[in-house]
């Protein structure tokens, strides 16, 4: 039976003159119909046995209630279905045929109901795992309309010194880059583990992106269409499994760049004035400068001058703004054994900068990674059973 509140608000709105009979008639629906829930959390998992279980666990903790958490299968090979089951029961669990992270997005959102539930859905990566609060604070920060999607605060989970550098790349990145992008209305990505989207926009995303990095192609849609405002929300701390081996570093660093330069070319950033275009413009001409000082200019004045005093003053100078950014890095993020490794950083950044220059000329010159039929999984050999150590920050420690 209808409370007596609820009829008295539906005779307002037949009793308003100057509303047209269809704006009645779409007040009165919504007035009806039963009110969506705030946020969904969608896990998409490929193979992810191994931190699944961890990862569902850290979400209820962190203050999502089980039955807002959903997660799709998408044809795993391992026992990531059973364990999901085990945390969440059959209901929360949908298995697909294997079809890519994006796919299997499309079709949990269907199948679920997604859109007609809840206001906002959180797609989150199965190996991720959620700070204290993570939920909470999240939910606070989805405020105001004119915000289509947010993203939140990732960190690397701890481990050797490649997560080391992870935590501090994320670390500066986040706390100052992201800052300024975001007081600017140009964030350049949301990040996979850390994004959510208002359900009423997903009608106009394309998730079958086909691009190795399905995030920064969303991302762009939103700033191409002109969708509305993206929210930063620093305080809600999401952890990842990052690489452990030079040779995992290597592959999803190529994966990344690869994506970025399919996103460029896909969206023809620099061809337009959208803040967008500046600040990933921006971000190519920085790296570019660097390589050219570094790789080209710095060698060619050594050979002109035969002046090592030179190299070695550029070299401290750079040791020096490296290390400022180390201890600015450990502060905020907590942990002192960034400053340990610092030196070994260098392998890791000159690795970055040749993946960056062999996918610029991979996707931009050679077009050899065209942006279709494209996969986005890439976990196979990546994941690692987790210790205490590397869980301490988090709710499932």
């Amino acid at each position: 039976m209808m409370s007596v509140t609820r009829y008295g608000q539906l005779s307002a709105v037949t009793y308003r003159k100057d509303w047209t009979k269809k704006q009645r008639i779409d007040v009165a629906r919504r007035l009806r119909s039963p009110r969506k829930k705030k946020l969904a959390l969608l896990l998409p998992a490929h193979n992810e046995e191994l931190i699944i279980e961890t990862t569902l666990r850290s979400a209820i903790n962190a203050g999502q209630a089980k039955e807002d958490i959903f997660v799709v299968d998408d044809g795993s090979s391992d026992l990531t279905r059973s364990e999901a089951i085990k945390m969440l029961g059959k209901r929360q669990v949908l298995s697909v045929e294997h079809s890519g992270k994006a796919g299997a997005v499309h079709k949990a959102i269907k199948h679920f109901n997604i859109e007609d539930r809840y206001s906002w859905i959180h797609i989150a990566d199965s190996d991720s795992v959620f700070g204290p609060d993570y939920f909470k604070i999240y939910r606070k920060g989805l405020v105001g309309n004119q915000y289509v999607a947010a993203v939140g605060f990732v960190q690397s989970l701890r481990g050797n010194w490649i997560c080391r550098y992870r935590a501090f790349s994320y670390t500066f990145g986040q706390h100052v880059i992201r800052r300024v992008q975001s007081w600017l209305g140009m964030i350049s990505v949301m990040p996979g583990p850390i994004t959510s989207y208002r359900t009423d926009i997903i009608k106009h995303l394309d998730f079958f992106t086909g691009s190795l990095t399905e995030d920064f192609d969303i991302t762009l849609q939103i700033h191409r269409q002109k969708l509305g405002k993206i929210k930063y929300i620093p305080d809600a701390v999401n952890f990842t499994q990052d690489p452990q081996t030079i040779g995992d570093f290597w592959k999803q660093t190529l994966r990344w760049y690869r994506g970025f330069f399919q996103g460029v070319a896909k969206y023809k950033i620099g061809s337009k004035t959208q803040r967008i275009d500046v600040s990933i413009m921006y971000q190519l001409m920085e790296t570019l400068l660097y390589i050219l000082q570094v790789w080209i200019l710095l060698p060619i004045l050594l050979v002109a001058t035969n002046n090592w005093k030179f190299v070695w003053a550029v070299f401290v100078g750079d040791m020096i703004v490296l290390g400022i950014i180390g201890v600015y890095s450990a502060a905020m993020a907590l942990r002192p054994s960034i400053l340990i490794s610092l030196p070994l950083f260098y392998i890791l950044r000159n690795i970055e900068l040749i993946a960056y220059v062999k996918t610029f000329f991979e996707v931009i010159v050679f077009k050899r990674f065209p942006d279709k039929g494209q996969v986005g999984w890439a976990t196979t050999g990546r994941r690692y059973a987790l210790s205490e150590k590397a869980l301490q920050d988090t709710t499932a420690a």
